[in-house]
């Protein structure tokens, strides 16, 4: 490749062998970017005395290069002293002064699971922590559940076990109870040393993995953030032993939480040997290895690292790293302050990032299924890029996630690829084949091939207008064939849309409003996007700079030498102790600053930055707060909170959990935002005639909506400072194409092509939108698309908006909750992927509250509602409704959100009471009451609906924890809000007409997707009755016959269900409707918004009064989380679809009432969490071991924040070995967790599938029931052996110091006759 700039001067000879050659290198998926810098002589025609050589090759090219970075280098060396440096010979380094590198080494080998063999050292009981995760499922409506593998090859667990004093949710703080001996950790918190490992059997333990030929191993165990000795002690065995590389969790990741620091020293272990590897053979390829030169690589924290002190944990957002570095840098101006969006579109996805002055970092993500535990910026990646496939399914036009990747690559690569974003750039023009490098064909000197393009859409082309005259065959109003140009184009608008998804997340959901902001375009395809998305966001000025296509090599040249150190804390903020905490920072501090001085660095050119990690009491969402200029971290920690959560609680502690200073060192002088003030100098000059200019090179056709027109294509080098291009227009680099639209113009800088926005009409949407559907009302298949992304991301914002505003566990942490919008009427439209079990039900409670205040809803009314017979689930589900009015003061559609609330009374604390026999005693209920009348919140009516009326009820209290109810009510109208503001945005963008129909369009495209299922179904099994049946362990039975007509219509009849219990597994109607549209959505195999017309070909019947439609008084809480479940397993059994899952979501809720002691009264508190399962096998997978199914996708508490919180300590939390049905795909196995109680309390278990097992499908054997045992000292023998009982399914017992309560949960059904005979697992 020619280098950008088209002179030949190479390095002045007084710098010759004097380590003068600045080299940076972005190592891609795709490509190899090398930017080089040197100093030259001036000249006249190039005055500059630096000359800057860019080169681009492919990263993998076996067969001209072993190595692309090397050879980037050796290319670059050439060029800047005109010698030849033979391939085959070591480098000369007597030019090179630095090298700095991003690389997606580490990326790869995570994504493609080819690290270094790994072992995992743990403490014993948790050997299948990393496996059971959080125990969500990655998608919610799919059947086979794929999760990624874990990393490491084995485990060794050790016999040792250290654990909190104290806990913080003791209302005593001085109530502390520290067992003899007990020592101080790291964070300050006393640690209780319940065993010391047998360190002859660990090194037994670690001599046998070495001697199976694993030479890398992880350790984490159990509280090692502050508790580090017996980590030490194993890590020093594990060097006399021999093994090459030893990662200790306690060093890596000085953090709580152990499943994120397992993860992280895992991926550690697993990556960084491949990381050292690739180094030296690197090194090996320069004649002195990297003596004499500084090699730093670039970290996902943004700031570069020694080559000495990389590690592969650090490196996996390398490149997208150095892309934020690179626009941070040149986009954004400390005096302007405009916040500043990245937009880098590359091959097979788009990151987007923000910057506002400082870097947004994050210190838990997760990539590839592991969840990471470092500094990260906060990157954002949707899979749509140029390389992404386009599809048209379930009437729906869809861009991605698969990708064509290089090899076949998109149609036009001429290797028998499949249609891609990039075929619809060039297809409209908008990419030019005759300035494409010519590497395509058999010997790699083709352009590309347009006309194979041009062939496939004209195939897709096809497909979706019969696909779309077919949906019209009864329209009075028929639809217009569209031509391959309005298909192409249509896809581009999809992927747009795509795009814009994350950027609203990153922007609107956390209060920033996105028109303040720029956009920073880079990467290949950036530039072809860049107007199109900026104006579906509103934004008004985009820059492109003119190394885009090399950005993030670019970046590497401005970045900061990084250094951190971290501590992990447990204090509470006050005056006291702010002053220690100051002495630690600055200890802190100095180490960093000594340790860049190590490396070259002086005090000038070192900055520091001090952070302490801050939440309230009480939440497990921490903010990483700056130091202050008067060290008042609390205000700023407020500030903070107050900006992006919308609250503050005065009346909470704020508690400290890690202390961490930044220090950065400066090697290269950067002036950030220099374009701003070259704007505002610059003499302007408008290109009225452009075929004139020397940077014109042709006029062509370039399709835009309504047709092609002639627009000129420039060359970028030759475009100089001032000129001012006016859309369209088309401007080329050598490496990528900046697209420059109608309303657009593009003003030309030294640095950057900055593009201003200058339509002055109406919004560019809604004039067109509107205009199609005032020719026809036939639905747009374009449209369609754009609209199912945009009512899903108000969906997904109102989520995070109650996610963010929240206060209690159950919601903010457990994610517990479902936000959706609906039509005029009441039906579904738009649901985020949430809790499965909302889903059918909300839009029944909607339908509920219009027709009861039907004629008296108005502008700024708020409806709280959750009692069953309005649509509810169970009575702890909240559902909060909102209905928005038009001018005339008609509704025009409704946002509801439903969360799962901490307590609302009853007889139990949690109100999951596992005894209850009638409503009242489960808590308040409440058919449905205005919490906000015209716009007034009504505190009143709250507190006696949640208070005062439970109350009333024998043996019944009121919510046990008011105030975190009233929050989080509050958190979901601030929800709904969200969603009413973004839906108003739609609406003005588009017209109210416009949005309204395509709500039914969307509707109506679901109703078809279900329908040629269900047709599909009949066909396949021959049959117009499918029938099936299960069982309760009450013996109650579920019936249904499944009737499809030959139009694709289903009833879906439970006739023969058993009568109501007096019990509490009734499960209302909603309940029934919510299984059937989750199986129903799980059943259609691809991508479908889930709504109300999932339901529409359905017809139910379910007789009054039983188990399935219980009377108005009937205990239902156990029929929203177990019942729902053997719903899922009847209805999926009935279409031979899956075998039966776990049937359960295993609740365990423990808890101590408020207390008075001393004549102090003291806060009680509860705990709630549901418990993993096994998953039932199919056709043609196996079934996932400790996942949530089906009707659940909540989230557990990490096994350390859950004991520094409670009195108790988890013993266990594995796979129950052998307990997934056999059969030619196996079942998934349960969970076993073993909780001891260090206080009296009262404990609650509400379960099932202790009786009946989960059984299989087609032969596949059952899967294990589950058991629930309470191992306690007996009462006469408190210092004997533990008792073991059998609590059965559903009990409350009354636990003391020292007992356990043990869940193991049910295995899943396997699917298929075995191979091999075997036998059902024993029950």
């Amino acid at each position: 490749m020619l280098p950008i700039e088209p002179d030949n001067r190479m390095i002045a000879s007084a710098y010759r062998g004097k380590h003068r050659v600045r080299i940076c290198i972005d190592r891609g998926g795709t490509f190899t970017d090398c930017i080089g810098v040197f100093p030259v002589e001036p000249t006249k025609a190039y005055p500059a005395s630096e000359r800057t050589v860019v080169i681009k090759l492919l990263s993998e090219d076996p067969a001209h290069y072993p190595d692309a970075p090397r050879e980037g280098i050796r290319r670059l060396l050439e060029i800047s002293t005109g010698q030849v440096h033979p391939c085959e010979q070591p480098l000369d380094t007597s030019n090179i002064e630095s090298i700095r590198m991003g690389t997606t080494v580490a990326t790869n080998a995570l994504l493609e699971r080819k690290g270094e063999p790994c072992v995992l050292v743990t403490t014993k009981g948790f050997c299948d922590l990393l496996k059971i995760g959080n125990q969500a499922r990655p998608r919610i409506f799919d059947l086979s559940i794929a999760k990624p593998d874990v990393l490491y090859q084995r485990v060794v667990e050790i016999d040792e076990r250290v654990t909190l004093a104290g806990y913080t949710m003791d209302p005593r703080p001085s109530n502390r109870k520290m067992a003899t001996g007990a020592v101080q950790g790291r964070s300050g918190e006393y640690i209780n040393l319940l065993r010391t490992p047998d360190w002859d059997i660990v090194r037994k333990q670690l001599q046998e993995v070495y001697e199976s030929g694993i030479q890398s191993i992880a350790v984490c165990l159990m509280h090692a953030y502050t508790f580090t000795a017996h980590e030490d002690r194993i890590g020093k065995i594990a060097r006399d032993i021999g093994f090459s590389h030893i990662t200790l969790s306690s060093e890596l990741s000085p953090m709580i939480k152990a499943v994120a620091r397992a993860h992280s020293a895992t991926a550690d272990a697993y990556l960084t040997p491949g990381i050292r590897k690739y180094v030296d053979g690197f090194a090996n390829g320069f004649d002195a290895g990297f003596k004499n030169i500084r090699v730093d690589f670039m970290q996902s924290d943004g700031g570069l690292a020694p080559v000495e002190d990389f590690s592969g944990l650090r490196a996996i957002l390398s490149g997208p790293a150095a892309g934020v570095v690179g626009y941070s840098m040149t986009s954004f101006s400390p005096s302007e302050q405009v916040p500043v969006i990245g937009f880098d579109m590359g091959g097979t996805s788009t990151d987007v990032s923000r910057f506002d002055g400082r870097f947004d970092h994050v210190f838990e993500t997760t990539t590839a299924g592991v969840t990471i535990q470092a500094p990260q910026l906060d990157i954002n990646t949707v899979a749509a890029g140029g390389g992404s496939r386009l599809f048209f399914r379930n009437g729906l036009m869809e861009v991605g996630p698969e990708s064509a990747g290089a090899h076949p690559g998109p149609a036009c690569y001429r290797k028998g690829g499949p249609l891609a974003v990039t075929d619809a750039n060039l297809l409209l023009g908008r990419l030019r084949a005759e300035h494409f490098p010519r590497i395509f064909g058999e010997n790699e000197d083709l352009p590309l091939d347009i006309a194979a393009s041009s062939a496939q859409f004209e195939v897709l082309a096809q497909d979706i207008n019969q696909g779309m005259r077919a949906k019209h065959t009864t329209s009075s109003s028929g639809y217009k064939d569209k031509s391959i140009e309005e298909v192409a184009l249509g896809f581009l608008q999809v992927a747009n849309e795509a795009m814009c998804r994350p950027i609203r997340a990153l922007t609107e959901a956390k209060g920033h409003e996105i028109q303040k902001h720029s956009l920073a375009c880079f990467g290949g395809a950036g530039g072809q996007h860049a107007c199109a998305v900026a104006v579906n966001l509103g934004i008004r000025r985009i820059f492109v700079h003119r190394l885009a296509s090399v950005l993030s090599a670019h970046g590497l040249g401005l970045a900061e030498v990084v250094h951190e150190e971290q501590l992990p804390a447990a204090f509470i903020w006050t005056s006291a102790v702010q002053p220690s905490l100051l002495l630690r920072l600055n200890g802190m501090a100095a180490d960093c600053c000594a340790a860049l001085g190590r490396q070259g660095f002086v005090s000038e050119h070192i900055r520091v930055q001090k952070f302490l990690n801050m939440r309230y009491d009480g939440t497990d969402t921490s903010i990483m707060v700056p130091e202050s200029t008067d060290e008042d971290f609390a205000s700023c920690f407020e500030d903070m909170h107050q900006r992006e959560f919308g609250f503050i609680l005065r009346d909470r502690n704020i508690i400290i959990d890690d202390l961490r200073v930044r220090s950065t060192g400066t090697l290269s002088e950067a002036h950030p935002g220099e374009v701003y003030d070259e704007l505002r100098l610059l003499d302007r000059r408008n290109l009225d005639q452009p075929d004139t200019h020397p940077a014109f090179i042709e006029w062509v056709s370039v399709y835009f909506q309504g047709g092609y027109r002639k627009i000129p294509v420039f060359r970028l080098n030759k475009l100089t400072s001032g000129v001012v291009v006016p859309g369209p227009a088309i401007i080329l680099d050598r490496n990528s194409t900046v697209l420059v639209e109608p309303g657009w113009d593009a003003t030309i800088t030294s640095t950057q092509i900055v593009l201003d926005y200058i339509y002055t009409g109406k919004s560019s949407h809604s004039g067109k939108a509107q205009s199609i559907l005032s020719a026809t009302a036939a639905v747009d298949p374009i449209y369609l698309s754009v609209f199912a992304h945009r009512f899903m991301s108000i969906a997904e914002q109102m989520g995070r908006t109650l996610e963010k505003t929240s206060v209690s566990t159950n919601i903010k942490e457990r994610l517990d909750f479902s936000c959706a919008l609906f039509d005029q009427e009441g039906n579904l439209v738009a649901n985020a992927p949430h809790i499965p079990v909302h889903l059918g039900s909300m839009s029944h409670a909607v339908k509920f509250q219009l027709q009861r205040f039907a004629g008296d809803l108005h502008d700024g009314d708020v409806i709280m509602a959750n009692h069953p017979q309005a649509g509810g689930s169970h009575l702890p589900d909240i559902t909060v409704i909102t209905p928005v009015f038009d001018d005339h003061a008609q509704v025009i559609f409704f946002v509801a959100s439903r969360g799962h609330h901490a307590d609302i009374g009853g007889i139990s604390p949690g109100s999951m009471p596992p005894t209850s026999r009638e409503l009242f005693q489960e808590g308040a209920s409440c058919m449905g009451i205005k919490i906000v009348r015209c716009g007034a919140f009504q505190e009143n009516d709250i507190r006696r609906v949640l208070l005062e009326e439970p109350a009333q009820h024998p043996g019944c209290s009121g919510t046990r924890n008011y105030r975190d109810v009233l929050s989080d009510l509050k958190a979901q109208i601030a929800a709904n809000h969200r969603g009413i503001v973004l839906v108003r945005q739609l609406c003005t963008e588009y017209g109210l007409n416009v949005v309204q129909a395509y709500m039914a369009h969307i509707q109506r495209t679901a109703e078809d997707a279900v329908r040629s299922l269900l047709k599909d179904t009949r066909k396949s099994n021959g049959l117009q009755v499918l029938n099936s049946y299960d069982f309760m362990d009450d013996g109650s039975k579920i019936c249904l016959k499944v009737d499809i007509s030959e139009d694709g219509n289903a009833t879906f009849d439970f006739t023969g269900t058993s009568p109501e219990v007096y019990g509490n597994i009734n499960a209302p109607p909603s309940v029934t409707f919510s299984a059937i549209i989750y199986c129903l959505r799980c059943m259609v195999q691809s991508e479908l918004p889930l709504n109300q017309g999932c339901l529409a070909p359905v017809s139910v019947t379910i007789p009054d009064f039983t188990l399935l439609s219980p009377s108005a008084s009937a205990a239902v809480v156990g029929g929203n989380v177990l019942t729902s479940q053997r719903l899922c397993d009847v209805i999926l059994a009935a279409f031979s679809a899956a075998a039966a899952s776990q049937g359960c979501m295993n609740n365990l809720t423990f808890g101590i009432p408020a207390i008075e002691d001393n004549g102090v009264r003291y806060e009680g508190w509860g705990y709630y969490e549901t418990i993993a399962g096994g998953h039932g096998a199919g056709p043609t997978w196996e079934g996932q071991s400790g996942v949530h199914t089906h009707m659940t996708n909540t989230r557990i508490t990490d096994p350390e924040i859950f004991e520094r919180r409670y009195p108790v300590i988890l013993h266990q939390f594995s796979l129950r070995k052998g307990t997934g049905g056999t059969g030619m795909h196996s079942g998934g196995e349960g969970c076993i967790r073993d909780i001891e109680f260090l206080e009296a309390m009262s404990v609650s278990l509400l379960t099932e599938r202790r009786v009946f097992p989960p059984p299989g499908l087609n032969g596949g054997g059952n899967g294990a029931c589950g058991v629930n045992l309470w191992k306690r000292h007996r009462p006469e023998d408190s210092e004997g052996e533990l008792q073991v009982l059998n609590l059965g399914a559903k009990n409350t017992v009354f636990v003391y110091p020292g007992d356990h309560i043990v869940i193991m949960s049910p295995g899943g059904g396997g699917y298929g006759q075995p191979e091999k005979c075997a036998t059902t697992n024993d029950i």
